[in-house]
């Protein structure tokens, strides 16, 4: 396996179950990444050296669940968080930017066919015309 290149931190054992679909969403990627308990609160300067030291070890992005964010999703989307990872790792990866635009091109035709089938079930509409 690869260096990681994203690296997933918590405050606590507890909020693996919800951090776990960020590292789902980097392994459907194929990105590397490590996670970790580094709590502000317990362990404030090992949270530090985390940080300081990251970069060395390769990581390019940190998903932290507390601590200061730079970049914020709503406690319960940590999948996005990791997707978020993704897509800014991507800015510097032109392999990985065609995937992520794969990725968007499905999702966009699941929300059309959605969208059709929402239109179906309703009388008297159409389709708006984006």
């Amino acid at each position: 396996m690869s260096n990681p290149r994203v690296g997933i931190v918590m405050g606590s054992d507890s909020d693996w179950p919800v951090m776990q679909e960020a590292a789902k969403a980097l392994a459907e990627f194929d990105i590397a990444h490590e996670a970790d308990v580094v709590s502000a609160h317990r362990m404030p300067e090992q949270m530090l050296a985390y940080g300081k030291d990251a970069a060395g070890r390769g990581l390019e992005v940190i998903i932290a669940g507390a601590g200061v964010p730079v970049a914020t999703v709503g406690v319960g989307n940590a999948r996005n968080a990791g997707l978020l990872a993704v897509r800014i790792l991507a800015a510097s990866d032109p392999e990985l930017r065609a995937r992520v635009s794969a990725f968007q091109d499905e999702l966009r035709q699941t929300a059309e066919s959605k969208g059709d089938a929402v239109r179906n079930q309703s009388s008297g509409t159409r389709r708006l015309g984006f």
